[in-house]
């Protein structure tokens, strides 16, 4: 079974950075898309950002300009760069890789913890 497993999360001020990495291991597919998601208390998960096999890259609006998603075109590993951190930005942030093949499956991470203090 395939395992996402995610790091990098952490305490920081507002304005800083924070770096997030995604491995995946087990029994790794070649995903089409990998990416990250986040849930707030009292929210529901929402994208963050996403890069496909071929390397095309998606974001929220509300992080555009400020988070940077790499990685090897959606194969095997994803990272995200977030600068400008601000406390909205606070919220447990999970890795997602999805393989499509006839319908779409989605394997998740068990989440990061990122905290934002004003």
């Amino acid at each position: 079974q395939v395992q996402l497993v995610e790091s990098g999360g952490g305490l920081v001020q507002a304005g800083g950075s924070l770096r997030l990495s995604c491995v995946a291991s087990g029994s790794i597919p070649s995903f089409n898309a990998m990416g990250w998601y986040r849930q707030a208390p009292g929210n529901q998960r929402e994208l963050v950002a996403t890069i496909t096999s071929g390397g095309r890259t998606s974001y929220a609006s509300s992080v555009k300009g400020r988070f940077t998603v790499s990685g090897d075109n959606a194969k095997t590993t994803v990272t995200l760069q977030m600068n400008s951190l601000k406390p909205e930005d606070t919220a447990v942030y999970y890795c997602n890789a999805r393989l499509t093949s006839g319908y779409a499956i989605n394997y998740w991470g068990k989440g990061t913890l990122v905290t934002i203090s004003s």
